[in-house]
């Protein structure tokens, strides 16, 4: 469950990035949409990055240990 959070929270952040896209291209950069999808991008990644960070201390995701170990 904790996986298929973070794979749509990474969706999230890229259909974010081409709507900032799309909002710089059609506006011309005269409005506050690109701005706004910025902002929404950036607390898109934070939630992701303490998501994954109280995972892994809570021990619910682990690293991949080095093959030659």
């Amino acid at each position: 469950m904790l996986k298929v959070v973070i794979v749509l929270l990474l969706i999230a952040v890229v259909i974010s990035l081409f709507t900032g896209l799309v909002f710089l291209i059609r506006d011309g950069g005269r409005t506050n949409r690109v701005v706004n999808s910025l902002a929404v991008r950036v607390g898109l990644s934070l939630t992701l990055l303490v998501l994954i960070l109280v995972a892994l201390w809570h021990g619910d995701l682990s690293m991949n240990p080095t093959p030659y170990h």
